[in-house]
């Protein structure tokens, strides 16, 4: 594990034409930085991440993936030849469907909705079922999971049979992002949704209160409740924004923990900052995923320490090892490392325990590593074999351990047997706090999009990351949607409806 030294130099755009230009990531004041030189539009620096030691850290675990060997476009000049190219260094962990740019929230600062876009797009049944089909194709590692996504996905009525569709596919996971208004008002909307096939509701939830969460905080407890019936897990997805609710990320895991019953998690998201902005207003609102990681450990009072969240690709040794015993390509996590952060947290008599309090996780990582080199070159795998040579206990401070957590039995299920039975428990005891922080035009990094694994599918048969498709809009979302979508107009005469009837609640600026 070689960390990365700074500065150095990588490759960027220019806010302003899109010019690719040369960066450097240099040091300053003990944070990370980007710096970047337009020949027209001159100088742009913006924060890169919030803290050179953790930076570092971070750097030790970066892992190139296998690529694409049967990419989907031609190889051009990264990032306008997307679709997947041969570019593409990582495979697409979860791809992304956009079912409609309808919602039934009206909130000041989107601007994707369908009303101001000026159309409706739609992707059929048959168009969605050839989209997830062609990710299942991409080798050498087909895609496994699927994010249904908007807009509200939840206004299409044909939804149950879109997930169903998906599920014919062969795709083991299957989670809806939604606001969750129709879960609330809905009863028996997360019962049919879960048994259609939805393993995990991504659910938007930007604070503990009104002012932070206006979208949705009066329904948040019918969710739940409704959720709770189903069996219908959930990860709150909180948009972190720097002086509107950073100062609320400690609460929000609170809040998780009290519900970790249904509540599998908590994804924070750092906001990008789309659309131009100038300097001042980013400085207001930026914030990285180490800064937040600092916050979390002052607002829990060190329960949850900022050293108790490890990259993304720090869990590629265990894809490596399950790779070793199978021969098989196995799905890994090879984003880039400033891409995302994790850990788990045991809850426990109203306490939350870190795993890393009771796990070597370095030390873990580093043996199941070792162990994989060593049995790509051994006959012997035999599970008696591989049960001797893996003695995952020395690992664990059974002393500090909570109790009735076999954790040595899990992780050995989980890398000899590949029986994943068992997360399914333990993830119902812990509470996963994770981390994604998606570029914008002023913080962003080549090197980032070869990587990327969130990708969008598209009725074209493209397969776009993330940080392509949102970041640059008008190369890649609005283009795409605006052609296989049709005017306001003819869609509320086909329909009979008006657009204006799905708005729930307008969400307006706050003063």
């Amino acid at each position: 594990m070689n960390e990365i030294r700074l500065p150095y130099k990588t490759r960027s755009l220019c806010p302003e034409c899109l010019s690719i230009i040369e960066a450097e990531v240099f040091e300053n004041n003990g944070k990370v930085m980007i710096r970047k030189t337009c020949e027209k539009h001159g100088e742009f620096e913006d924060v890169y991440w919030g803290d050179v030691e953790l930076f570092k850290f971070a750097s030790r675990f970066a892992r190139d993936g296998k690529g694409i060997e049967n990419p989907i476009t031609e190889k051009s000049v990264c990032p306008f030849s997307c679709g997947l190219c041969g570019n593409h260094k990582s495979h697409t962990a979860l791809l992304n469907i956009v079912l409609t740019n309808r919602c039934d929230l009206a909130c000041w600062y989107c601007f994707f909705y369908a009303k101001r876009a000026g159309y409706v797009y739609e992707p059929t049944v048959e168009q969605i079922r050839q989209m997830v089909r062609k990710a299942r194709e991409i080798k050498p590692v087909p895609c496994n999971a699927v994010q249904l996504t908007g807009g509200e996905p939840t206004l299409r009525e044909d939804l149950i049979e879109i997930i169903k569709v998906i599920k014919e596919e062969g795709y083991d996971h299957v989670q809806l992002n939604t606001n969750g208004i129709r879960l609330a008002l809905d009863e028996n909307f997360a019962v049919k949704v879960r048994e259609a096939g939805v393993n995990t509701v991504y659910l938007s939830f930007d604070g503990v209160n009104e002012k932070t969460n206006p979208k949705n905080h009066k329904e948040v407890p019918k969710i739940l409740e409704n959720c709770r019936k189903a069996e219908l897990g959930i990860v709150l997805v909180p948009t972190v924004i720097r002086t509107v609710n950073d100062h609320q990320l400690g609460e929000i895991i609170k809040f998780a923990a009290k519900n970790v019953d249904i509540v599998r998690g908590v994804n924070f998201q750092p906001v990008s900052l789309v659309g131009s902005m100038p300097k001042r207003e980013r400085e207001k609102y930026r914030i990285t995923i180490p800064d937040c990681l600092k916050l979390i450990e002052e607002q829990t009072e060190g329960e949850i320490s900022r050293y108790d969240f490890y990259p993304v690709p720090s869990v590629v040794p265990i894809s490596d090892f399950v790779e070793a015993i199978t021969g098989r390509p196995q799905y890994e996590l090879t984003v880039h490392f400033t891409c995302g952060m994790a850990t788990y947290v045991y809850i426990e008599d109203g306490k939350m325990v870190p795993i890393t309090r009771f796990i070597d996780v370095m030390g873990l990582l580093d043996f199941i590593s070792k162990k994989a080199d060593e049995l790509k070159s051994s006959r012997f795998k035999s599970l008696k074999a591989l049960k001797d040579l893996i003695d995952l206990r020395k690992f664990i401070d059974s002393s500090k351990a909570p109790k009735g957590l076999s954790t040595a039995k899990i992780l050995f299920n989980i890398l000899v047997k590949h029986d994943y039975s068992a997360l399914g428990e333990f993830h119902k005891k812990t509470l996963f706090i994770g981390f994604m922080h998606f570029q914008d035009l002023y913080n962003y990094d080549l090197a980032r999009v070869e990587r990327c694994e969130i990708h969008y599918a598209t009725p074209d048969g493209r397969i776009i990351p993330f940080c392509t498709f949102n970041v640059l809009p008008e190369i890649y979302r609005d283009k795409i949607q605006e052609k296989f979508g049709i005017p306001i107009d003819e869609w509320e005469r086909r329909t009979g409806r008006k657009l204006k009837d799905d708005i729930y609640r307008v969400v307006r600026k706050p003063r």
